[in-house]
């Protein structure tokens, strides 16, 4: 596979895949497309939360004047103002305020360890929210980190026991799509399902649509972003870049996202992740053998550049706005390209 089959090709036109839909389906593409449930992400401020004072409470504002649907936030989000800081009164009042302005708390944490992952259900539950991202930050061999992660994951009822939450394990550049999904299906949990990175596969040698198809019938959330694809060892690095600027096929990834659900939306989040500068290397490449070794490695991160901090605050603040656009403005794309199609099919009839 070469560096080149991982961008954009003739398998990702989107308009022809919305052009070959049966025309009800089309029509609720169409509705699916307007009603795109939308989610803040705290990561699009992180270096804001880093070094800026950024507070949860200020996500959730930036949330409701954008019309979002709701937030995602990491627990370690804001320093000594984050989740993790937070009593569980003022986990509570955080969750009420977010109530208040109609907004879905999503919690993630960087763990599936039983410490981490029980502190993190603590945290999300006392919050409120409706789920809980998660993935393994092992280092071994894949056969282990697979193993200890069903095992983890295995004892999701003890920490929820009443099963108020969703959820969800991420691809988090070193585990392959078949690996996520047999994890899944070992862990046989209901309430457990995947959230379906925009770059994350690139990370572990999968092409973008390859990765949603093999994935796409547990997808249940989404991190929405682009890159820049890099090579690297003989695999592929990403750099994360402007939302519409880099080599992910974003209108074929949010068409098959949308379709997903046949009674209604499987997908019911999509985080806007805007992570321009954040750099992830190679995990898997060709030639490391059946059962590779991954390194340990730290949570994500992003360098702040050699840029005054204040200016480069201000530009992350406004990327995370443009990305509302911008991504709003593709679904719409996807909408009338769905409805200009029904109407010509129809004036044929």
């Amino acid at each position: 596979m070469s560096l080149s089959s991982a961008v954009p090709g003739p398998g990702d036109d989107w308009r022809q895949r919305i052009a070959d839909l049966a025309g009800d389906t089309r029509i609720e593409l169409a509705r699916r497309a307007d009603a795109a449930p939308l989610f803040a992400h705290a990561y699009a401020f992180h270096l804001n939360f880093r070094f800026g004072g950024m507070k949860p409470s200020e996500l959730a504002d930036f949330a409701h004047r954008h019309g979002l649907a709701g937030l995602k936030i990491h627990v370690g989000d804001g320093e000594g103002a984050s989740l993790n800081a937070m009593s569980r009164d003022e986990l509570a009042v955080f969750g009420r305020q977010a109530g208040e302005l109609g907004l879905e708390v999503h919690v993630e944490t960087s763990t599936t360890s039983p410490d981490g992952l029980s502190d993190a259900v603590a945290r999300a539950l006392a919050v409120g929210a409706a789920s809980l991202r998660c993935y393994p930050l092992y280092e071994g061999h894949i056969s282990q980190i697979v193993s200890w992660t069903i095992d983890d994951l295995r004892r999701l009822p003890q920490y929820d026991p009443g099963g108020r939450l969703r959820f969800t394990l991420e691809q988090h550049e070193d585990l392959k799509s078949d690996e996520l999904v047999h994890i899944v299906d070992e862990v046989a949990n209901p309430n457990l399902g995947l959230l379906f990175d925009f770059a994350n596969m690139v990370n572990a040698y999968e092409r973008p649509l390859d990765a949603l198809a093999r994935q796409a019938p547990h997808i249940a959330e989404v991190h929405v972003k682009d890159c820049l694809i890099r090579p690297d060892r003989g695999g592929w690095a990403h750099l994360a870049c402007a939302s519409g600027h880099g080599h992910l096929p974003m209108h074929a990834m949010l068409v098959e996202l949308l379709l997903l659900g046949a009674d209604r939306p499987q997908v019911r989040a999509f985080g806007l992740e805007e992570e321009e500068g954040y750099f992830a290397p190679a995990l898997r490449w060709p030639g490391q053998g059946e059962d590779p070794f991954i390194a340990a490695r730290t949570e994500s991160f992003t360098e702040p550049g050699s840029s005054k901090l204040e200016e480069r605050l201000k530009r992350e603040a406004a990327a995370a706005a443009g990305q509302v656009r911008t991504v709003r403005a593709m679904l719409d794309d996807i909408a009338t390209e769905a409805r200009r199609h029904s109407r010509q099919e129809g004036g044929n009839d």
